[in-house]
């Protein structure tokens, strides 16, 4: 079977750089891009700051005492997806079978190009072609697989390249730590450690049941990964249009109580689902279906964005512009649309420095006990009645139709 050729590319120090193309006096200077405040988080930063210490995620306040020369803005989240669009037209002109894995990072598969151009110089040509029409410098990866590609991209970053030759995965991985892995976040880090678990060839060496009892089902993708097994294909890139939940009541409702915990606990869900997808919304829509079958719709725009904490309050917001007749509901349902691709770097722009940790930890436990392990208080009634399927006090539920309780992906 022929060797695959996946090629893993990813923007260097992506937001800073389209500043530093907007404002060219940036160039040389420590910049952080992130909140303002002093309870604001790095949501990038430059590699002049990185010398200090500074990270992304890290909260301003400690990014400052590191790096106090350093240029802070608050950043310009069109400018950078209309950049990353150009990026995006200019590979997929070039390249047989892209995959957009966020704003700034992208995968090809190469395989069979060897015979023609050959995969390495390929890349190295889109490279320097994005450098010189956009301006933006790439470093890359190349291996046979997506996981060993990214590693190789960050290992060689900024400005680097870097092949690991078929067969050589396994040997390339074993000097990291555990952290350099893809998918191993700093709970999952964290809890290695704790095993004595340090570095990747350990991992490696662990007995797959050791791991899945500690991890779950993610304890055999964390052994695969560890020893360079990715079959994961490149998805060829596509921008998913919306997210949607909806459920209809078995008795018509006008308790705002229970409507509002409901519609709070779609939007939990919903948000969950885009935080699998690295996705953010920058559109709700509110759906409200009365008794006599007339339905209505509120939308809203709102800074792209994947937490909660956002996207409760507008659909609460919507809610109660849209439900102004006091009539007999019939269903309520959620929309996001206008996704975007880059959420972990969106919630950095969040203020609440604390709040990007309890996400991940609250969808690593989501992600190993199922989605109802863990549940805002606000949404408990609602989530816990129709996954039960049990009626509310005073408005009962429906028992679903089916995929009721289900995202919808629309065409």
């Amino acid at each position: 079977m022929q060797e695959r050729a996946i090629v893993h590319m990813d923007l260097d120090s992506f937001f800073v750089s389209v500043e530093r193309l907007r404002d060219t006096r940036l160039v040389g200077q420590p910049v952080i891009v992130g909140g303002g405040s002093d309870r604001g988080v790095v949501a990038a930063c430059s590699y002049e700051t990185r010398a200090f210490g500074v990270r992304s995620a890290m909260p301003m306040k400690m990014a400052l005492k590191l790096c106090p020369d350093a240029i802070v803005l608050r950043g310009d989240y069109e400018a950078y997806v209309q950049h990353s669009e150009m990026v995006t037209s200019l590979i997929m002109e070039r390249a047989p079978l892209v995959e957009k894995a966020s704003i700034d990072e992208f995968y090809l598969d190469m395989t069979g190009m060897e015979r023609f151009f050959g995969s390495y110089a390929f890349a190295q040509d889109l490279r320097d072609r994005i450098k010189k029409q956009i301006g933006l410098q790439m470093s890359f990866g190349l291996s046979v697989n997506k996981t060993v590609s990214k590693v190789a991209t960050n290992h060689v970053k900024p400005a680097g390249e870097y092949q690991v030759l078929a067969g050589q995965e396994k040997a390339f991985l074993a000097p990291m730590t555990v952290n350099k892995i893809p998918m191993i976040g700093a709970v999952t880090a964290q809890t290695l450690r704790n095993m004595g678990i340090v570095n990747v060839g350990t991992l490696s060496q662990m007995p797959q049941r050791v791991l899945e009892r500690t991890f779950g089902k993610s304890g055999t993708m964390l052994w695969e990964r560890a020893n360079g097994i990715d079959l994961r294909p490149v998805v060829p890139y596509s921008e998913q249009k919306s997210l949607s939940k909806e459920i209809t009541f078995e008795q018509d409702s006008t308790d705002v109580i229970l409507l509002r915990r409901i519609l709070g606990s779609l939007t939990e869900q919903l948000s969950y689902d885009l935080r699998k997808l690295g996705q953010c919304t920058s559109c709700i829509t509110v759906k409200v279906r009365y008794s006599n079958f007339d339905t209505h719709t509120r939308q809203i725009s709102i800074p792209a964005s994947a937490s909660d904490h956002r996207l409760i309050p507008a659909v609460y917001e919507l809610f109660e512009k849209l439900y102004d007749r006091r009539l007999l509901i019939r269903l309520i349902g959620v929309r996001f649309s206008k996704l975007l691709q880059g959420q972990e770097q969106l919630n950095l722009f969040d203020d609440g420095a604390k709040l990007v940790p309890l996400y991940q930890a609250m969808d690593s436990l989501k992600n190993r006990y199922g989605e109802f392990s863990i549940l805002r208080a606000s949404g408990l009634m609602g989530s816990a009645e129709r996954r039960n399927r049990l009626p509310a006090a005073g408005a009962p539920l429906a028992t679903l139709p089916p995929g009721a309780s289900h995202a919808k992906n629309d065409e």
